[in-house]
């Protein structure tokens, strides 16, 4: 069956800017034509406004959408934050889990992200002790996915110390832990891919995964997206030089973990070394801005990642905001606050990290861009808003914010339609979810 989309505007893969009356075709899920300038046919779904590739959210965290809001009081840092973030943490089960991310997601699939990646190291029971199924919250994550319309990339965590010292977990931190290497390859491995999700890895960082299990980490998930936490802060930085005497660029690239197939997240304190590193070795980098802006951890350097060869992606991690419009612009407008300058990315550039590369980082390669062969993930934003009103589509990019979203289809299936999620009565969800692991 041939499903026809008719867009008012739409910026294919081949345009440098968006482009009027575009006719949409596809069956099976996958793209079949692009024809720019034509006629509607009767039958055709009109879209009006812009519509763009689906977009991809390559770091999350979906426990921590039930903090928004709650983390303000005080001054803090990201460490305290990381306490409140533990309190919520304690009081997830695989059912609990599966409401609250099933929620997060739909609220994902209402702002135009069509593809997630879950850096999942919430394992286990409270007490660190195994559930029955000892991927049962993975499978909770992979359910949610698809309850909520979007694809998945699991990135199951390796989680085995609290500190670069080797320092053991306490806790909350029991919950993350494999024991080993081995016990994380044992439980990993029996993890099963759906036709909607992927089965990834990720190292958490260099103070939670020691370096002598590094190597065979990485070998151990060679070919598949392998993800990292990388100097989001400079006590990890500082801990890592005095334990190893290398930054923790050096030492995961002794240690084979560096290459096209990983992304460090993040990746804020870096040194002229580190991002030629990144760069030589075509790691990718997933800035998170609207986090790191939360956190006070600072301001990554993506025009010299970028120009240095590291594709540049992007993820909502804390869920503190989660729209990529606002990730994608911010990439732009924070090197404008760091350099005083303007003009770094072009909007092509960041509309790129916000899909095709985002979904390259996630093992999907064959999404994210509006192109015969592409999967059929559409995104479409209103230009009559009062933010959009008045806005060229090319300037969308730096004017629409996710609520400007009225619908979105993934792989030729509608999950919004004119801003509401098709299946999911997502505020309600979000408030019963967070209420029940946060008490209020």
């Amino acid at each position: 069956m041939t499903l026809r989309w008719f867009a008012e505007h739409a910026w294919p893969a081949d345009a440098t800017a968006p482009v009027g009356d575009v006719l949409i075709e596809a069956e099976a899920g996958r793209i079949t034509s692009v024809t720019a300038g034509a006629t509607a046919p009767a039958e055709a779904v009109r879209l009006p406004g812009l519509t763009l590739p689906g977009l991809a959210n390559a770091h999350s965290h979906a426990f921590h959408r039930a903090l928004r809001g709650r983390t303000h009081g005080g001054r803090g840092d990201f460490w305290s934050w990381r306490d409140r973030m533990y309190e919520v943490a304690t009081r997830l089960d695989p059912d609990t889990y599966l409401a609250l991310a099933r929620a997060a997601y739909a609220e994902m699939a209402l702002a135009g992200i069509t593809c997630v990646g879950e850096f999942h190291y919430l394992h286990h029971g409270p007490d660190g002790v195994p559930y029955a199924d000892p991927n049962a919250m993975g499978g909770s994550l992979v359910e949610a996915a698809a309850q909520a319309g979007v694809r998945l990339t699991l990135l199951d965590t390796l989680y085995l110390t609290a500190g670069v010292d080797g320092t053991p977990l306490t806790g909350t931190q029991r919950r993350f832990s494999d024991g080993d290497v081995d016990g994380w390859s044992a439980r990993h491995d029996a993890l099963r891919a759906r036709p909607h999700a992927r089965i990834g890895a990720a190292l958490h960082s260099v103070r939670a995964v020691p370096a002598d299990v590094m190597a065979t980490f990485a070998y151990r998930n060679e070919g598949v997206p392998l993800h990292l936490h990388l100097s989001e802060q400079r006590a990890e930085n500082a801990a890592c030089l005095d334990r190893h005497g290398h930054t923790p660029t050096e030492l995961l690239a002794d240690f084979g973990v560096l290459g096209p197939m990983t992304t460090a997240v993040h990746a804020t304190h870096l040194t002229d070394a580190d991002i030629a590193l990144l760069g030589r070795t075509g790691t990718g980098v997933c800035l998170c801005p609207t986090t790191e802006r939360d956190l006070a951890d600072g301001i990554g350097p993506g025009r010299a990642l970028a120009d240095a060869g590291s594709p540049l992606s992007l993820g909502s991690d804390s869920h503190a905001v989660v729209d990529l419009f606002e990730e994608a612009r911010a990439v732009e407008l924070d090197e404008r606050l760091r350099t005083e300058r303007r003009g770094h990315f072009t909007a092509a550039e960041l509309l790129h990290a916000a899909t095709a590369a985002g979904h390259a980082a996630l093992g999907w390669p064959d999404a994210g861009r509006i192109a015969v062969g592409a999967r059929a993930d559409l995104v479409t934003v209103a230009l009559d808003g009062v933010r959009t009103a008045g806005v060229p589509p090319v300037g969308a990019l730096f004017a629409a914010t996710a609520a400007d979203v009225t619908h979105v289809v993934v792989d030729g299936r509608p999950v919004v339609r004119d801003g509401r999620h098709v299946s999911v009565d997502v505020a309600t969800e979000l408030r019963d979810a967070i209420g029940a692991v946060t008490g209020c």
